[in-house]
């Protein structure tokens, strides 16, 4: 396994550190949906014991970023057309509305910030890893919901983007060609996001954060199947197969 995990050390970062690592991992992306991750191969990833590889995947579990099945293995949830629609829902309402609040309250240095990381994009989108091109995705919008100054909604958008992961990698598989191509734009609609913050145009940033969530949502309705399966997720049995 070859995911650029550091390894981790000291007794009481041990277990945050694998968690943390494999949380950002998970939220771009960095897994197949369905994937099946084992305990062994990601204590070898990290340079750690089982034990905190084990307590990070039961935390996952318990944000719904992983399915723990009947013989206790943890894997990656697979996607559906109605989990999909479902998660794109919730991030409508609760990313709208953390850009609403948060769009007049950028400052100058954070409007920086932003189109440096669209520029990012850009350069990377044609030259390096899809998953980088994501990670500055995700750096852009989390600038714009922070500044919200909304813990709650801040802690509900990382949940969303954590469960919402299996999908950025469908969508990176589906997309990398073109990107590479130069016939796509790596940055989506940042870049009139930006202009929409700079005329002071609140209601249209907002609109167009909005609009990139389904943009987004569109595309991969076509690559999701349409029937949804059933969970079964049993925290007794993880474990010990």
């Amino acid at each position: 396994m070859s995911l650029g995990f550091e390894p981790v050390s000291g007794r009481t970062t041990v277990q945050d550190g694998v968690y943390q690592q494999l949380r950002h991992a998970l939220m771009i992306g960095s897994f197949d949906p369905a994937q099946t991750l084992t305990i062994a191969s990601l204590a070898e990833a990290f340079g750690t014991s089982n034990m905190p590889v084990r307590e990070a995947l039961r935390r996952l579990a318990a944000e719904n970023a992983l399915e723990i099945s009947q013989n206790g293995s943890a894997c990656v949830p697979k996607v559906t057309r109605a989990r999909l629609d479902d998660l794109c829902r919730a991030r409508v309402a609760v990313e709208g509305l953390a850009a609403e609040l948060g769009a007049p309250r950028l400052s100058a240095t954070d409007i920086a910030a932003l189109q440096q990381i669209t520029a990012e994009q850009q350069a990377i989108g044609r030259n390096d890893s899809i998953y980088e091109l994501i990670s500055k995705n995700q750096q852009f919008h989390f600038i714009i919901y922070r500044a919200s100054g909304s813990e709650v909604l801040f802690q509900l958008i990382e949940t969303l983007w954590l469960r919402f992961g299996p999908y950025m990698r469908l969508l990176s598989n589906h997309v990398a060609p073109s990107m590479r191509a130069g016939t796509m734009e790596p940055s989506g609609r940042h870049t009139v996001i930006i202009a929409a913050l700079k005329d002071r145009d609140f209601a249209r940033a907002r609109d167009e954060v909005v609009a990139d969530i389904k943009t987004t949502q569109e595309t991969l309705r076509t690559l999701c199947p349409d029937v949804p399966e059933a969970r079964q997720v049993n925290f007794a049995t993880f474990g010990k197969s």
